[in-house]
Parts: structure tokens; C-alpha cells; sequence
């Protein structure tokens, strides 16, 4: 079975109300439908990044984003994760404040999950960024994750 990391986009589009703009719902019903009808064919993880950026933030909300995390593994941040992080953002150019979703690449790579889903276009699943990402991360010895959308993802 292959394996998923959940990075906090999506359980901020799960845990979403409806919104207005046509981009935004369009991503969420894809989300949605992911969720709902093709999770089960994955294994799912998540990261203490995830789960700390979902807590953040109202309090309601909050607990709406934890509920899509109950029963999924939480995988471990450590000195190896920080550094390979760093690593992507000296080399791949993301800015410092980036530096959290560095930390969702590294811990995707490093578990070795097969795919990191995520709605970040802008510094995860951009394509000016994927090849130095895969780069940086073949060059540490360590097969890449396949960086995608839920509307891709529905697909594979």
C-alpha cells in the first residue's frame, strides 16, 4: 500500500466551510472526494509540524482541522529532519519562512512515504521548485516523494 503524508493544506481544506470563490471550492470538493472515497487505498501520515499548525490558531477551528488527524501516525521531527530541511532551504531557494514546509518535505523523505500531498503551490508543489527539491534529496541518498495535489493524486 502506498504510503501519504497529509501536510496542513489539506486538512485546512477538509476542515474548511464552504467559500465563495470558485478555485478555492473546486480544491475542496477535490480534497473531499480524495478523502472520502480513495484514502483507504493509502496510508496515511502526518507530522508534529502538522498537528502543531493545525492547532494554531481558534480554538474551534482548531478542533474542526485535529478531528481529520485522529488515528493517523504522527511521524517524529529530529536533528536529521531540521538539517535536511535547512539543506532545502540554503539549496532549493525557499525563503525562510518556508521553513516549515522544508520540514514537511524532510520528514516525507527521510520516512520515506511514497507521496506528500499538499495544496502549497507556492513552495511545496511548485514546479519551479520539485527538480532542486529532487535534487537536494537524491544528492542526501534519499528517493523523493512524488510532491502532488489531491486533484492529481485522484488519478494514481
Amino acid at each position: 500500500m502506498a504510503s501519504v503524508y497529509l501536510e496542513t493544506s489539506v486538512i485546512g481544506y477538509l476542515a474548511s466551510r464552504p467559500g465563495t470563490d470558485i478555485i478555492f471550492a473546486a480544491n475542496q470538493l477535490m480534497t473531499l472526494e480524495w478523502w472520502n472515497d480513495q484514502r483507504s487505498r493509502f496510508e496515511l501520515f502526518a507530522s508534529q509540524a502538522v498537528v502543531d499548525e493545525c492547532s494554531a490558531g481558534d480554538p474551534t477551528a482548531a478542533k474542526e482541522r485535529l478531528v481529520f488527524l485522529n488515528g493517523i501516525p504522527v511521524l517524529a521531527i529530529n536533528a536529521a529532519t531540521q538539517n535536511l530541511a535547512q539543506e532545502l532551504i540554503r539549496r532549493v531557494g525557499l525563503p525562510a519562512k518556508a521553513a516549515v514546509d522544508a520540514l514537511h518535505i524532510a520528514i516525507a523523505a527521510l520516512n520515506r512515504i511514497d507521496y506528500l500531498l499538499t495544496w502549497n503551490c507556492k513552495h511545496i508543489a511548485n514546479p519551479a521548485f520539485r527538480r532542486k527539491i529532487e535534487d537536494v534529496l537524491n544528492d542526501a541518498g534519499l528517493r523523493p516523494p512524488v510532491i502532488c495535489t489531491p486533484q492529481e493524486i485522484l488519478n494514481v
